[in-house]
C-alpha cells in the first residue's frame, strides 16, 4: 500500500465492519513457537538504529504526527510505555499547489498506513494480543513450549496522511496545535436547535456571563443528538494507534460557510446544565456576520429540524449525565482546548456533529487585531476512536488460533470474546479465574497512585468446553489432602521441596512442614519430585480433593441433597396457566435431574408443596395408590407435617408424582385466592431439609407482592418520585431486615434458593431476592407471563436451572501469599466472618470477584500467588475440594501494570462495585466516584507511562483503550441511570443479576453484540462480522440481530427486499410483520435456516433463555432497541461514546493540571 494512498475512512453508513466472528470458531489462543524465547518487551515499534532512515525535515517528526520544536520521541521496542494509543492523527487534504511528498520522505521505509481500529494488520504500541511480554525471573528457568506467548513480528509506524509540504501548511499545521487555554468560543446555542440554529458573533475579549444561554443542555431535558450535517463539514478519518491526534486547519475555505471570528474571550464551562437557559431568538433570513448556515436536515424520524452547527467552540466539553440532575452550574472553568477533530473528504451518509464539540484551539490569540480566518467547525469521528469490535477482531485473529498455555506466570489471557483451547499446565484455566492485571505493582503506594483495582473474578465450578479436561479428583484416603502446617494452604505446583524431599515450604507463608511418610517422594536433579507429572496437585493449576470426614458438618458423611418444587396456585398463577405448564413440565423434566458422570440414576430426592395464603404438602410416598395432601394454615409457626414420603426417590415414587401433577391444576382451577405468602414458603423449605438432614435447593415459582398476614409480609412501596435524590437507595434495600435473618438460617443448612417471578405489577424484587441471593440461588423474571410469548423462555430457564451442575453447603476461601490479602467479596453468598464465603448452593454460572490490598511489600522475583479453595457437597452427597491456582507477576514500574491489565475484567469489577454502592449512598455519588476512578486510572498512566506529548491529545494506554466506552456503558445501565420507563423491580433485578456475572456475560450485557444478518453467508458456520451498537451503522435495507444476554433483538429496517421478509417471517410485506412472535418460524429456505441457527448459537453461549423481540423500524419498540445502542446518547441523558471521551478527556487534564 503506497505511503500517499487515500486512507481507509471507516464504512459508509449501513456497511458491516470486520467484525466478531462468533465464539464458535474451531480456534485456540496464545502459545508461542517452541524454542522461541519471550521477549520482555512489546512489539517492536519504530526504526532501528541499526538502519539508515531517510532524514525528516527538521522541526517535523514523524512518530508525533505533528511539528515539534522538541527532540523527537525515541521508540524502543518497550512499544506501551513509548508509543501507547495515542487516538490517531488527521489527514490533511494538501493546498492545491502542494506536491505529494515522496514516498520516503518523512516515513521510515516499508511502513504501512493502517489503523489498527479498522484494520488487523499492523498494530503499534503493544501488540493486540495482549499478551505478557516478559521476560521469565532468574528463578523460574523458561521452557521452550511452555506456554509463553507469541512472538509478535515487529510492526512499524507512520503518519498517517502526509506531512506539511510546504512552508504554508506547515503553519498551518502549527497553527492547529492544541497550545495554551484561551480557546476561541462562540456561544452554543441552548437547546439543541428545534428552532433554526442561531449563533451571535461574539466580541474579542468579551466573557459570557452565567445563564446567558451558553451552557449545553447535557442531561434528561436535551433530545436526541442531531444528525445532520452540512454538505462540505469535514469528516474525521480513523487514526490508528501510538499516534496523536492534532488539529489542522483546512488550507482551504470551504465554500458557504462564514465561521465566526474567534474570540479571546473564555467561554463558561458547559458541564452540568443549567435548567431554563433562555434561547437565542430565532433568526430567520440571511446569516448575521458570523453566523454559520446550517446543512439540509437529514431524514431521521426522530429529529425536527437541523442541528445547531458546532461553531468554532474550542473544546466545550459537556460531561456525563448525572442522573438528569439540575441545579445551579458550577463555579466557570476556562474550557480546555478539545479533543481534536479530524477531517477527510469523504461523504456518505455524513455523520452529524455532535452538538458543541468545536475543534481545539484555531490560532493565537487575536489581541486588538483583526481576526485571521477561523476553521471551518469539526468533530470527531466515530471511526478514529478505538472500537471495541476492532479490538475483539484483533484478539481473535491473534490469539484464537493456538493453545493457551497455563505454564507461565502472569500471562495475560486471551479476550473473553476470543474462542480457544486452555492447556492446563500450573495454572488455573481463565474459564476459572481472571484478573483485573496480572502484573500488580510491588507496593501499596504504587497501588494507590495507579488507582487500578486488584481483583480476581472467580467462577469455581466453570464448565468447561468438551475438548477440554475436568480438574481430576485426588483421594488421598482417611489422611485427607497435604497442607501447610501454619497458613492451611493446600499443596500446590509452587510448593517447594526441600531436604530431599522430606520436607517442603509453603508457597503462601514460607512455613515448612513435615511431608507425611505416605506422600514422601524423591527428588531428581532440578529439585522436582519424581512423581510431578503423575499427581494433579504437583503439576496442575485445578484440581480436586475427595474431602475426609474431618470436613463435614458434626463429623458425619452429609446425605445426597433434596429439590423442593414449591408452586404458587394463587388466582393470577392459575387463571395465566402457569401452573399447568409447571406441572406438565415437571412430569419430564424429573428425569434429568444432575447426576455423577457414571451413575445410572440421580441421587436427588424431591418434594412438592403449592400454596396461597396457606400450604399444602403433599405425601408421594412409593406405596401409596393416590397422593396425600396435609394443608398448614398456620403460617405464624412453620412446621412440615410428614416426615415419610415427602422426600423421595423419583423413580421409585413416578407413578404418585405423575398423578399429583395431573391433579394440582385441577384441584385449584376455580380459585379465587389472589393473596400469597412468602417467607413461609422458604421456611418450609428449610423445615423440611433440616427434617431430612440435608442439603437441597427449594424452586419458587411466585407471582405477586406477598400482602397476606404471614412473617415477611410487605407492602407495596414503589415509588418513582424517589429517583435522583438522597432516598434512591432505599429502592435497592429490603424493606424489612427479617429475610436477611432467613437467608442466615438457608445458608446455615445448606438451603439454597432459585426464585421464578411471574409479577404483573410491583412485587419488591429488592425483598424478595435477599434469600436467593445470600444462599447463592438465582432469580429469574417474567414480567406481564403471558403463556404463547413467554412459555419457552420460562422452560428453557427451568430445564438448566434444575439440570444445571450445582455444589451445595459450599464454602470458599482465598488464600494468598504473603504481601496482598483478600479484603472484599462480591456476588450470591452469605459472610459470617472475614474470610470465608458461604453458599448454600454454587452453581456453574456464579462468580464471585475479590478485591486484593497490600499489607507488605511484594518482590518481582517472587510474584504473587492465590489459591481458591470451595469446599462443598456434590449433586451425588460426596464432599469435596476444588483448587485453583493462580501466580502472578509483581512490578515496581507502573507501565507493565498498565501492560498486563484486563479491561473486561476491570469493568466486570466496576460494575459490581458501582451497583454495590448503591445501597448506601446516592446514585449520583456512584457514578461521579467511577468517572473519578476511571480519570485517575488514565491520568496516572498518562503522567508516568506516556511519551511527552501536548496535553491535548488523549493518551490511552493500549489494554485499556476500551475503558471510556465500557466504563460509560455502565454508567448508562439502567441501575445507574434509569428511562422513564424502567421499574423499580427491573432495576434491583439488574442489580442481583450483574453482582454474580462471569467476565463474558458482563461483556456483552454492556456492550450488547450487534450482528448484520442479511450479510450472513448462508453456506458457512460461521457467524457475520459484528458492527459498532450505534444507530449510524444501521441500513434501511438491512435486517441485523442485538444480543445482551437477557434479549434478542431482530430490526427490521423499513426498505428490507421483501424476498428477504418472505423468506424470514413468512409474510409478503413489512406491514405484515408481527412485532408479537416470540420465536422465528420455521421456513425451509437457506436465510431462514442461517438466521434461526444463528439465534440458537447465541442461546446455546448464555446462561439464560433470550427473549426474542422482533423490531420493525419506526415501531413504537424502537425506542427500546436503541436504547441497547451503547455508542448513541441515551434517551435517559446517557452520553454518547464520543461526548463521553471528551468528558473523560477533560477529566484527565484537570487531574493533570
Amino acid at each position: 500500500m503506497s505511503v500517499n494512498q487515500q486512507a481507509h475512512t471507516g464504512p459508509p453508513y449501513g456497511q458491516p465492519q470486520p467484525g466478531y466472528q462468533g465464539y464458535q470458531q474451531p480456534a485456540y489462543g496464545g502459545q508461542s513457537l517452541p524454542g522461541v524465547p519471550r521477549s520482555q518487551y512489546g512489539a517492536y515499534n519504530g526504526p532501528m538504529p541499526e538502519y539508515q532512515q531517510p532524514v525528516p525535515p527538521q522541526g517535523y517528526f514523524p512518530s508525533l504526527g505533528f511539528p515539534s520544536k522538541g527532540s523527537p520521541v525515541s521508540f524502543n521496542s518497550d512499544s506501551s510505555s513509548l508509543a501507547p494509543n495515542f487516538i490517531g492523527s488527521l489527514r490533511a487534504p494538501p493546498t492545491s499547489g502542494a506536491p505529494p511528498p515522496a514516498s520516503g520522505a518523512s516515513h521510515p521505509s516499508g511502513h504501512l498506513a493502517y489503523s489498527q481500529f479498522e484494520h488487523g494488520d499492523v498494530q503499534n504500541g503493544i501488540p493486540a494480543s495482549a499478551a505478557p511480554m516478559q521476560r521469565p525471573p532468574a528463578s523460574q528457568p523458561f521452557l521452550p513450549g511452555s506456554g509463553s506467548t507469541p512472538v509478535s513480528q515487529p510492526s512499524a509506524f507512520q503518519q498517517y496522511g502526509p506531512p506539511p509540504a510546504s512552508v504554508q501548511q506547515l503553519s498551518n499545521h502549527m497553527a492547529g496545535m492544541t497550545i495554551g487555554t484561551a480557546t476561541a468560543s462562540a456561544p452554543p446555542p441552548a437547546g439543541l436547535g428545534y428552532g433554526p440554529p442561531t449563533s451571535v458573533p461574539p466580541v474579542s475579549g468579551s466573557f459570557s456571563p452565567p445563564g446567558s444561554g451558553l451552557y449545553t443542555p447535557y442531561s434528561a431535558t436535551q433530545g436526541p443528538p442531531p444528525t445532520s450535517v452540512p454538505q462540505g463539514l469535514p469528516v474525521a478519518q480513523p487514526p490508528f494507534p501510538g499516534q496523536t491526534v492534532s488539529t489542522q486547519r483546512l488550507p482551504t475555505q470551504v465554500p458557504g460557510f462564514a465561521p465566526p471570528p474567534p474570540s479571546t474571550g473564555v467561554g463558561p464551562s458547559s458541564y452540568p446544565p443549567t435548567t431554563g437557559a433562555p434561547r437565542p431568538p430565532a433568526m430567520p433570513g440571511p446569516p448575521l456576520p458570523g453566523q454559520t448556515l446550517a446543512g439540509p436536515p437529514s431524514s431521521q424520524p426522530n429529529h425536527v429540524t437541523s442541528p445547531p452547527p458546532p461553531s468554532a467552540l474550542a473544546g466545550l466539553h459537556p460531561g456525563p449525565p448525572m442522573s438528569g440532575l439540575h441545579g445551579p452550574p458550577p463555579p466557570t472553568h476556562p474550557p480546555q482546548p478539545g479533543y481534536q477533530m479530524q477531517q477527510n473528504g469523504s461523504f456518505g451518509q455524513v455523520r452529524g456533529p455532535q452538538p458543541n464539540y468545536g475543534g481545539a484551539y484555531p490560532g493565537t490569540p487575536n489581541y486588538g487585531s483583526p481576526p485571521g480566518p477561523p476553521p471551518p467547525p469539526k468533530r470527531l469521528d466515530p471511526d478514529s476512536i478505538p472500537s471495541p469490535i476492532q479490538v475483539i477482531e484483533d484478539d481473535r485473529s491473534n490469539r484464537g488460533s493456538e493453545p493457551f498455555v497455563t505454564g507461565a506466570r502472569g500471562q495475560v489471557p486471551p479476550l473473553v470474546t476470543t474462542n480457544f483451547l486452555v492447556k492446563d499446565q500450573g495454572n488455573a484455566s481463565p474459564r476459572y479465574i481472571r484478573c483485573t492485571s496480572y502484573n500488580i505493582p510491588c507496593t501499596s503506594d504504587m497501588a494507590k497512585q495507579s488507582q487500578v483495582p486488584l481483583a480476581a473474578v472467580i467462577k469455581p465450578l466453570a464448565t468447561l468446553p468438551p475438548e477440554e479436561t475436568l480438574p481430576y479428583l485426588v483421594d488421598h484416603g482417611e489422611s485427607g489432602p497435604v497442607r501447610c502446617n501454619r497458613c492451611k494452604a493446600y499443596m500446590c505446583p509452587f510448593m517447594q521441596f526441600i531436604e530431599g524431599g522430606r520436607r517442603f515450604q509453603c508457597c503462601f507463608c514460607s512455613c515448612v512442614t513435615e511431608v507425611p511418610p505416605h506422600y514422601f517422594q524423591h527428588l531428581d536433579h532440578t529439585g522436582k519430585r519424581v512423581d510431578f507429572y503423575d499427581r494433579p496437585e504437583l503439576s496442575l493449576g485445578s484440581y480436586e480433593f475427595l474431602a475426609t470426614v474431618d470436613y463435614c458438618k458434626n463429623n458425619k458423611f452429609p446425605s445426597p441433597p433434596a429439590f423442593i418444587f414449591m408452586i404458587d396456585v394463587s388466582y393470577n398463577a392459575v387463571k395465566s396457566g402457569l401452573v399447568r405448564l409447571i406441572c406438565e413440565e415437571l412430569k419430564s423434566l424429573l428425569d434429568y435431574l444432575p447426576r455423577e458422570g457414571n451413575m445410572e440414576e440421580s441421587a436427588i430426592r424431591v418434594g412438592f408443596v403449592t400454596y396461597n395464603k396457606v400450604l399444602h404438602f403433599y405425601n408421594v410416598k412409593s406405596s401409596l395408590a393416590q397422593p396425600q395432601m396435609m394443608v398448614v394454615s398456620d403460617v405464624a409457626d412453620m412446621f412440615v407435617p410428614l416426615l415419610d414420603g415427602f422426600l423421595v426417590n423419583v423413580n421409585e415414587s413416578r407413578t404418585v408424582i405423575t398423578s399429583l401433577l395431573d391433579q394440582i391444576p385441577e384441584m385449584f382451577a376455580d380459585t379465587r385466592e389472589t393473596e400469597t405468602v412468602f417467607a413461609p414458603v422458604i421456611q418450609a423449605g428449610l423445615e423440611a431439609l433440616k427434617a431430612a438432614e440435608c442439603a437441597g435447593k427449594l424452586f419458587i415459582f411466585h407471582t405477586s407482592l406477598p400482602i397476606a398476614e404471614a412473617p415477611g409480609k410487605l407492602k407495596n412501596r414503589d415509588d418513582r418520585k424517589l429517583i435522583n435524590t438522597d432516598k434512591e437507595k432505599t429502592l435497592f434495600q429490603p424493606q424489612t431486615s427479617f429475610y436477611n435473618n432467613l437467608a442466615k438460617d438457608c445458608v446455615a443448612q445448606g438451603c439454597c434458593v432459585d426464585l421464578f417471578l411471574f409479577p404483573n405489577q410491583y412485587l419488591d424484587v429488592a425483598t424478595l431476592g435477599v434469600v436467593p441471593y445470600q444462599t447463592g440461588g438465582s432469580i429469574y423474571k417474567y414480567a406481564y407471563f403471558q403463556l404463547e410469548t413467554d412459555q419457552d423462555r420460562f422452560l428453557n430457564d427451568l430445564r438448566r436451572d434444575v439440570q444445571k451442575e450445582v455444589g451445595f453447603d459450599a464454602v470458599m476461601r482465598v488464600r494468598t501469599s504473603t504481601g496482598i490479602r483478600a479484603t472484599d467479596f462480591f456476588g450470591a453468598f452469605y459472610m459470617s466472618n472475614t474470610t470465608d464465603v458461604e453458599m448454600a448452593g454454587l452453581d456453574c454460572d456464579k462468580t464471585i470477584t475479590v478485591e486484593f490490598k497490600h499489607d507488605d511489600k511484594l518482590s518481582e522475583d517472587s510474584g504473587a500467588l492465590l489459591q481458591c479453595a470451595l469446599l462443598y457437597t456434590s449433586c451425588a452427597g460426596q464432599r469435596r475440594l476444588r483448587i485453583h491456582n493462580l501466580s502472578l507477576n509483581c512490578c515496581t514500574q507502573l507501565a507493565d501494570l498498565y501492560r498486563n491489565c484486563e479491561t473486561d475484567t476491570l469493568i466486570n469489577y466496576l460494575a459490581k462495585y458501582a451497583y454495590r454502592g448503591v445501597l448506601s449512598s446516592p446514585v449520583k455519588t456512584v457514578r461521579d466516584a467511577l468517572i473519578n476512578q476511571c480519570a485517575q486510572i488514565l491520568a496516572c498512566y498518562r503522567k508516568n507511562c506516556a511519551s511527552p506529548s501536548s496535553a491535548g491529545q488523549l493518551i490511552l494506554p493500549e489494554c485499556m483503550k476500551l475503558l471510556p466506552v465500557y466504563l460509560n456503558c455502565v454508567l448508562k445501565s439502567d441501575v445507574l441511570q434509569p428511562g422513564p420507563e424502567v421499574t423499580t423491580d427491573d432495576r434491583a433485578y439488574i442489580r442481583q443479576l450483574v453482582t454474580s456475572m462471569d467476565v463474558a456475560e458482563t461483556n456483552v450485557f454492556f456492550y450488547p453484540r450487534l450482528l448484520p444478518l442479511t450479510k450472513a453467508d448462508v453456506d458457512s458456520d460461521s457467524l457475520p462480522a459484528a458492527i459498532r451498537n450505534s444507530e449510524e451503522r444501521l441500513s434501511k435495507g438491512d435486517i441485523y440481530l442485538l444480543e445482551n444476554g437477557l434479549n434478542i433483538f431482530v430490526w427490521v429496517g423499513v426498505s428490507v427486499q421483501q424476498g428477504l421478509i418472505q423468506n424470514l417471517f413468512g409474510v409478503s410485506s413489512f406491514g405484515q410483520i408481527s412485532n408479537t412472535l416470540s420465536a422465528l418460524p420455521v421456513l425451509e429456505n437457506p436465510f431462514s435456516k442461517k438466521v434461526r441457527s444463528i439465534v440458537d448459537m447465541l442461546q446455546g453461549q448464555r446462561s439464560r433463555y433470550m427473549k426474542l423481540i422482533i423490531v420493525k423500524q419506526e415501531d413504537k419498540l424502537e425506542m427500546l432497541f436503541k436504547h441497547f445502542l451503547v455508542e448513541d446518547k441515551s434517551l435517559s441523558g446517557g452520553a454518547s461514546y464520543v461526548d463521553f471521551l471528551c468528558h473523560m478527556h477533560k477529566e484527565i487534564r484537570q487531574l493533570l493540571s
